[in-house]
């Protein structure tokens, strides 16, 4: 060992392998010094010092070797370590020496220079003997190794060893997947089976295993399911992760690869023993509960689950996890459990994680609660006799404090005193006449006895005490009064008559009233309620007011009245700062009024959304470092710590200006797995010991390689990686104030540029910070025309910044959106406000920043919409009869009907435009059948940009064109409602007008325009609109599909209808025909796979044309009535259509292959096999994926017919692109056939059967390929708006009749099939007639051998006559037959 004032590094090699041979071993020149230690197989020998020679024996001997190596330079430690981990073992002898092999190298001990001393720690899963730690200075940071554990570092090596050694043998229970199927005979220890998987397992287990030091012994316990889950156990010391990957890295290899063993699915549980220990041992509802595991393996990667709810535990207000490293030797992992309930009773499972190893340990939870014994009822005569109260608990343990408390219109007070020994409490009180009131039946007092545990739990029991008095002694009243008036002004329970409210003394009867009894005590974000209870049921009013005489809105709390009595409930599901403060609950009968108070305290804690978070995304290095920050606009004594993944580090707190930052330096190579990805939160923790989290943080851990981009602020990327970020922390600032919004980043080239910019101006921000936070507020009502006010101020004033930025105008409508659902009336003031500040935002210089809101698909402009019209329904007025607010871009007009003055509603608006104009009516009798008791507002709001802002109708290319008018009432209507509107006819585009109405409720609530409820008709430029509901109206114009009741859509469908009549009666006809001539017409192999082709292609189009017509069937003009259906009936449409082409693809791809390589004959199997394969393989592939990708959005199919979409994701293509490429292909080689036949080369001569069918093949493919390949072109070119009706026309009529074409063209302009067809009919004279002849007669002229068609075919394919044949031949060699599909 190098002296202790030189500057060296050493370490310990620890070198196991094993011989047959004589060993001797002289390690003298370069090993100083080392130990060899020699384990038999079947145990452990002494140490041997220097050298041990090893006499060859009949079994193979282990040996272990510590070798101590040491070097000036501390770098040279790491390079070695990575170039023994790269090792593969075993390591087989040199020639001179084969039967030695090296079995594993590993470092077990290192020694480094600390100041003036050497420390020698131990690598992982080593650790120092015992009597070393007792004999030898440890360097732990708090001097000696805590009891009961191994050290971990030593101030020097000790010279004569022994050094770090593996830690006791453990049993590891393991488990790996074979990707094999599962049989039932592996659950039968007994089976062949399961005996020959166990036998050839475990010797690949041993071979695999044997590397591990210490290693003995490794039994197959099981399997089980999912593949084949094999279990096994493995008796060795604790090793390493990176050894253990090695040794089933050799299981792998050694296994054979029949069994399929998974590499990646190897597991681990150690029997290692875990300390699990509970505090308190005795556990209350309430307490604070402590559960803390201890293990000697170092990871931070340590779970809890909790066994009966079945959910992993996570940080929250009532659970907090906190790991770490205890002396670098012991991971320590706290789970604490606040205000522990029966519900959280059970098991719990500590799990740490370490590479593929899992320590786990469980113990049970057992809550009781807390129970205490006293007599409930007592009564005591005021004679000055002192009286005592006792209370004990069931369970005798140390309680921290017992409180006694008294509740009643008298205070009798007493002394307490407390027996630990019995855990029971005395009180002693003692009553004379003057604490008593006078009556017979006497004033009852409830006394509580509190216990409260070591650790936070809480209970009670209530003792009633009657006191009465001994007799009406008048000289003491004035002293009663006066003390009575002290309680009634200290008690949490008052009640008053209405003199105190300044009124005259009441007679009526007075409530008593009950108010929630604990005490409340929340932090902000939680909830909380009081409950106010009254003897009487008899009341005119229940309110609540605060200590500054602010009445709650009634929203918050609601009122119940029972035989005996009544109760109000105060309810706040997020409490706010604003909540803090006294509360009175009010009963008030006639001028009686009973008050009970309560104190409610509020702690501060930021809710999670005002938790600004940096970075909401970012890469780093595996070995670099980012800083993490949280920031909240509040400078609060709170406890922040950073959490990554289970672990906790304290943050920095900077402070700049009123914003309070926390961040935390986070260093990569701390997570020992890369790539990773992690999620990083900060905790905020108040003075009430209360916690939020953070909204996450997600942390990319990558390797680097393709990284381009690189950004202190926003990090490192690859090329076109997207990134989002906090405006307030991007290099956007505002002197203002924090901005809000979000960033958008893409990595081109070397660096980050912005993809899109949605940040908020900081004014703006503002407002939606403040308008989020009213809907909190108990004075929401009374704060809100300030809040519209600063709105429309701040709007106006930024109308610049609002028509650049996106962000800052969806803010805006949010704004008002969230100050809508304010539940108040609204003045015409604050409608002036709202209405001004819409006016800005639909302005024409702001629509193009609608447009990019539209790209993003939000739905800001319906709930501009929406919350305009929740505002008009709370406008309100009492004195004026009509109001009126004008502006340029948005008009009002109202009418205020008072019962008993009923008068038709009329309202006219005009706009400089003259194309925008618009009058709205409602007769008197409509106005009649709203009987109410109170005046009924009607409003109406005129809108003359709006139009241009909302989306399209529900068929997605309609457009409204004309004055969007919203008309709303202030009550709620529930019998049709008639309303009339007239717009002016801006009808340019021949469409015919609808009149439309916005329905919130389509497009997945985002909304869109609909015609239910709404009529038309047109007179001269005026368009009248009838509709039997109110809502947002306008005109909706249709400029390109074919109108419902138009004469182009009359002949569409009759085309349609009897082109799929006869299409499906020709297909079925072609499919009888096949069957009845099946026979004779495949006797050569050619023939037999046209045929099958054919028939395929039928019946595939059948299909197809039937699953068309069940289609027609769940869709009504523009709406679908069953979408599922719908969604099922595209998906047949689309395969069996595809089917179509794909089988022609086969029936061109057959010719090519019989023309083109004519030495290689496939088998009539492989042929169809290939056929099935690629006529109905690859169309359901297409189908299945294209529906997997766009139904979870449900953009699969149009919005008004059952075909795939179009608008939205361009799914059409999935069936366009596919049919189209095949009509190229097969017209390719169709080509190249043509140009075989004609120059056919030397040797290409085929039987003249074989060469007539190919001709039949030929001629088919080049009949029908252009037919169906130009029915799907028409198709295409209706998708775009603007076609021309002939490409519908032209559509419909070829795509009608292609079952028509296929029987024509495909099947029964065959020869061979009419000769079979003749002679199946015994019609042998008409078919030996029609053999030798070159035309089909009469009966089909078009097809004769003397019409123009047939003569181009026989030209085309060079022949011109029609030559006799051989006796015997089938008749088959005229060439003139020709069939298309």
């Amino acid at each position: 060992m190098k002296s202790p004032g030189r500057t060296t590094l050493c370490f310990v090699v620890v070198v196991i392998y094993s011989s047959q041979a004589t060993l001797n071993l002289n390690l003298e020149s370069i090993v100083h010094p080392w130990i060899l230690h020699e384990h038999e197989l079947a145990g452990e020998e002494p140490l041997r010092q220097k050298r041990a020679v090893a006499t060859s024996g009949p079994a193979a001997k282990e040996y272990t070797v510590d070798i101590e190596i040491s070097f000036e330079n501390a770098s040279f430690l790491e390079p070695i370590k990575a170039y023994l981990n790269s090792l593969s073992f075993p390591i087989q002898g040199n020639d001179t020496d084969q039967a030695t092999s090296i079995l594993s190298i590993g470092v077990t001990t290192v020694c480094r220079p600390t100041g003036n001393e050497i420390w020698c720690s131990c690598e992982t899963g080593y650790r120092w003997p015992q009597e070393q730690c007792l004999h030898n200075l440890s360097c732990q940071e708090h001097g000696s190794s805590p009891a009961g554990h191994h050290c971990n570092c030593l101030k020097g090596l000790p010279p004569k060893g022994p050094y770090c050694q593996l830690k006791r043998a453990v049993t590891l229970r393991m488990s790996v997947r074979l990707n094999v199927g599962f049989q039932e005979d592996l659950r039968n220890s007994s089976s062949a089976l399961y005996r020959s998987y166990k036998t050839d397992l475990e010797t690949a287990f041993r071979k695999g295993y044997s590397i591990l030091p210490g290693f003995q012994l490794v039994t197959v316990t099981g399997f089980r399911p999912g593949s084949v889950v094999v279990t096994y156990e493995v008796r060795t010391t604790t090793p390493s992760p990176e050894l253990m990957r090695k040794a089933n890295e050799h299981v792998s290899q050694r296994l054979n690869q029949t069994y399929k063993m998974d590499d990646s699915s190897f597991q681990a549980v150690t029997s290692n023993e875990t300390k699990f220990s509970i505090i308190p041992e005795i556990i209350f509802e309430g307490d604070t509960v402590t559960l803390t595991c201890e293990n000697e393996v170092l990871s931070s990667n340590v779970s809890w689950h909790h066994v009966a709810r079945r959910f992993d535990i996570q940080n929250s207000s009532r659970f907090s996890i906190y790991t770490f490293v205890l002396n670098n030797m012991t991971s320590v992992s706290r789970l604490m459990i606040y205000n522990i309930t029966q519900g959280d009773a059970g098991d719990y499972i500590c799990k740490l994680t370490l590479d593929i190893f899992e320590y786990e340990s469980r113990k049970r939870v057992n809550v009781t609660p807390i129970r205490i014994l006293a007599t409930e009822e007592t009564r005591v005569l005021c004679d000055n006799s002192p009286v005592s109260l006792n209370c004990c608990s069931e369970i005798n343990v140390n309680w921290s404090k017992i409180e006694w408390k008294q509740e009643g219109k008298i205070y009798v007070p007493g002394n307490s005193e407390t027996d630990s020994d019995s855990s029971c409490s005395r009180y002693t009180l003692t009553a004379d006449g003057t604490q008593c009131l006078s009556g017979s039946a006497g004033t009852t007092v409830v006394y509580s006895c509190e216990f409260i545990s070591a650790h936070g739990a809480r209970g009670s029991k209530n003792i009633e005490v009657t006191f009465t008095s001994v007799g009406d002694n008048s000289s003491h009243k004035g002293e009663v009064h006066e003390f009575l008036r002290h309680v009634m002004e200290m008690s949490t329970v008052q009640s008053t008559t209405g003199n105190s409210l300044e009124t005259s003394k009441a007679q009526e009867q007075q409530a008593n009233l009950t108010i929630t009894q604990d005490p409340i005590s929340v932090s902000e974000g939680q909830n909380f309620s009081i409950k106010c209870i009254s003897d009487v049921s008899n009341y005119d009013e229940v309110y609540w007011n605060t200590s500054a005489g602010i009445k709650i809105y009634q929203r918050f709390y609601t009122t119940r009245r029972y035989e005996n009595g009544a109760e109000s409930v105060l309810t706040v599901k997020t409490s706010t700062r604003e909540w803090n403060g006294t509360y009175h609950c009010i009963f008030r009968y006639k001028k009686s009024y009973s008050i009970a108070t309560k104190d409610v305290t509020i702690h501060p804690l930021p809710l999670e959304p005002n938790i600004m978070v940096d970075p909401l995304e970012v890469a780093v290095l595996c070995k670099g470092s980012h800083y993490f920050k949280c920031c909240v606009e509040e400078d609060e004594n709170y406890k922040v710590t950073f959490q990554v993944n289970s672990v906790s580090f304290p943050a920095e707190k900077e402070v700049n200006g009123k914003q309070v930052c926390y961040q935390f330096n986070y260093k990569a190579n701390s997570i020992p797995w890369c790539p990773k990805t992690v999620d990083v939160f900060c905790h905020f923790t108040n003075a009430a010991n209360n916690s939020v989290r953070s909204p996450s943080m997600k942390l990319n851990l990558v390797p680097g390689e393709n990284i381009t981009c690189h950004d202190p602020l926003i990090g490192v990327g690859e090329p076109g990686q997207v990134i989002q970020k906090l405006c307030q922390f991007s290099d956007r600032s505002s002197p203002g104030g924090p901005i809000g919004g979000v960033m958008t980043y893409t990595c081109v080239g070397s660096e980050w540029k912005v993809k899109r910019n949605d940040c908020i101006s900081a004014p703006i921000n503002s407002l939606l910070r403040l308008a989020e936070a009213l809907l909190k507020s108990p004075s929401q009502d009374r704060k809100l025309p300030t809040y519209l006010k600063d709105l429309s101020s701040s709007t106006d004033q930024m109308a610049h910044e609002v028509s650049s930025s996106p962000g800052s105008l969806g803010a805006v409508v949010n704004i008002l959106d969230l100050l809508s659902m304010v539940p108040t009336k609204v003045n015409l003031e604050m409608m002036m406000h709202v209405l001004s500040t819409v006016n800005v935002i639909v302005d024409k210089p702001i629509l193009s920043t609608w447009k990019v809101l539209k790209q993003q698909q939000t739905n800001h402009s319906s709930k501009l919409l929406d919350s305009v019209e929740r505002f008009s329904r709370a406008l309100w007025s009492e004195n004026s009869t009509s109001l009126s607010i004008s502006q340029t871009n948005v008009q009002m007009k109202s009418m205020v009907i008072k019962p008993g003055s009923c008068k038709p509603y009329k309202q006219s608006f005009l706009f400089p435009d003259p194309d925008l104009w618009g009058n709205v009516a409602i007769d008197k009798y409509q106005l009649e059948n709203l009987k109410t008791d109170s005046p009924i507002i009607i409003v109406t709001v005129a809108f003359p940009t709006l139009q241009s802002i909302l989306a399209h109708d529900i068929q997605g290319n309609n457009f409204a064109n004309s004055l969007v008018m919203t008309t709303t009432v202030s009550q709620k209507i529930t019998m049709p409602f008639r309303i009339s509107m007239t717009f002016k006819n801006n009808n340019s585009f021949g469409g015919k007008p609808q009149c439309v109405f916005w329905n919130f409720t389509l497009a997945n609530y985002t909304g869109g325009w609909d015609s239910s409820g709404c009529h038309a008709k047109v007179e001269g430029t005026s368009i009248f609109c009838s509709c039997d509901h109110l809502t947002s109206f306008s005109i909706l114009m249709s400029p390109d599909s074919p109108d419902p009741d138009s004469l182009l859509k009359i002949l569409l469908d009759i085309i349609s209808y009897i082109g799929l009549c006869f299409s499906i009666l020709s297909l079925a006809t072609c499919l009888v025909v096949e069957a009845m001539v099946w026979k004779s017409v495949t006797k050569n192999r050619t023939s037999y796979m046209r045929h099958i082709c054919i028939v395929n292609i039928a019946a595939s189009l059948l299909v197809a044309d039937i699953w068309f017509i069940v289609a027609s069937t769940i869709r009504d003009n523009y709406y679908l009535l069953n979408e599922t259906a719908c969604v099922a009936a595209t998906f047949f449409i689309h395969f069996f259509y595809l089917s179509v082409f794909f089988w022609m693809l086969t029936l061109g791809l057959m010719l090519f292959y019989r023309l083109v390589f004519i030495l290689h004959d496939a088998s009539k199997s492989t042929q169809k096999a290939i056929a099935f394969s690629l006529g109905y393989g690859c169309p359901l592939i297409i189908s299945v994926i294209t529906v997997a990708a766009t139904q979870p959005q449900e953009v699969y199919i149009r919005k008004n017919a059952c075909w795939l979409n179009w608008d939205d994701t361009k799914a059409l293509l999935a069936f366009v692109i596919p049919a189209l490429m095949i009509v190229v292909v097969n017209v390719t080689i169709t080509v190249v056939v043509i140009t075989k036949i004609l120059r056919p080369s030397v040797g290409d001569k085929p039987n003249k059967q074989e060469k007539n069918s190919l001709f039949q093949i030929t001629k088919s493919i080049g009949v029908l390929t252009p037919l169906l390949g130009l029915t799907w072109g028409f198709g295409l070119a209706t998708v775009f708006q603007g076609s021309n009706a002939v490409f519908h026309i032209a559509f419909t009529l070829l795509n009608a009749f292609q079952g028509l074409f296929i029987l024509l063209f495909g099947c029964l302009w065959d020869q061979k099939v009419q000769e079979a067809l003749l002679k199946k009919f015994s019609l042998s004279r008409w078919s030996s007639q029609h053999s030798k002849s070159t035309s089909l007669g009469s009966s089909t002229p078009v097809f004769s051998m003397s019409s123009p068609i047939s003569r181009r075919f026989n030209n085309l394919f060079g022949k011109t006559a029609a030559p006799k044949g051989p006796p015997g031949n089938d008749g088959n060699f005229v060439s003139s037959g020709s069939s298309p599909i």
